[in-house]
């Protein structure tokens, strides 16, 4: 990537961890980080609300910025909560950075997506890239539109936006925001407090899911990949690992003597039935060379040497 870059909810789950190892990479003065609490840590941070356009290309302007990671969303389980503000948010905020790029004033977008684009009637085993979309949450139903904008964008206008649709997000240096698969960190820490954990999906809730470190490296690479390498303009599918809260707590038992598991599913578990339980990213890897590095046993070993 050529020129500033922009993070955009930088304090979230992956926004951290992203601006970390965007600036071991690019130098920290290239690399602002911005989000809407007052205080960001270390390095260039400034407090940004994405709804304020205004703001935005003030931002923009003042760190000559030409690439740009929008991370700030409502996810899954928060979304619920808040229609009106996560179709606001995860939508307007959107618009505003592609309407910055059709005016030439960015050379790049990232945009995440998410498996929650799928739905019920969507395949469940080995997902592919293109098929049935009926998503049944707001959350879902923003990514959604937010990839068809993502397509007419490059197409109408020659924006230059990416895409990946994240399976859930298991990381150890920051705690999880609200998605519902986030009972695959929690677990971690009551495996180190108590040796035991309540887990709010059913014991077969079986979903795609991904060590932070392969998710923030395939966000990198989709951005430094050659504009002629990325063939889907939408977003593409992305995949590590697979499994149910009864498999992960198997291999915790297998790695932490004496760990139990017991289920009391909440409403999180009918938005965890609506989603794939495994993802065909065959497209990722032909086209701009996606490889994961963690299954679910490196991925185990790796929260438990951490938490």
């Amino acid at each position: 990537m050529e020129g500033n870059i922009l993070v955009i909810g930088a304090l979230g789950q992956v926004g951290s961890e992203l601006v970390e190892t965007l600036r071991a990479k690019y130098g920290a003065s290239s690399v602002i980080a911005a989000d809407i609490k007052d205080e960001g840590g270390s390095g260039i941070y400034e407090k940004l609300d994405v709804l304020d356009d205004t703001a935005l290309r003030q931002i923009i302007e003042k760190h000559q910025i030409r690439n740009v990671f929008n991370l700030a969303a409502l996810l899954s389980a928060t979304a619920e909560k808040h229609l009106e503000y996560a179709w606001k948010l995860n939508m307007d905020g959107h618009f505003n950075i592609l309407n910055i790029a059709k005016e030439g004033k960015l050379d790049k977008i990232f945009w995440p997506s998410s498996i929650a684009v799928f739905g019920p009637t969507t395949p469940k085993q080995n997902t592919p890239q293109d098929t049935v979309m009926d998503p049944n949450t707001v959350y879902g139903i923003s990514k959604q539109a937010g990839e068809r904008w993502n397509e007419y964008y490059f197409e109408k206008f020659g924006v230059d936006v990416r895409s990946v649709r994240y399976p859930g997000l298991i990381g150890w240096k920051s705690l999880p925001g609200g998605g519902t698969t986030d009972y695959a960190v929690d677990i971690f820490y009551h495996a180190r407090k108590t040796n035991s954990y309540e887990c709010f999906l059913n014991e077969n809730a079986s979903l795609p899911m991904m060590m932070m470190e392969d998710a923030v490296r395939a966000t990198i690479e989709i951005m430094e990949a050659p504009s002629e390498n990325i063939k889907v303009r939408s977003s593409y599918n992305l995949s590590a690992a697979s499994f149910s809260p009864a498999e992960l707590a198997n291999e915790i038992a297998q790695q932490k003597e004496g760990f139990t598991i017991s289920y009391k599913p909440d409403e999180r578990d009918a938005i965890a039935a609506s989603w794939p339980q495994s993802i065909d990213d065959t497209p990722a890897r032909a086209d701009w060379g996606w490889k994961h590095q963690y299954g679910t046993t490196e991925l185990v070993s790796e929260m438990l040497a951490h938490i």
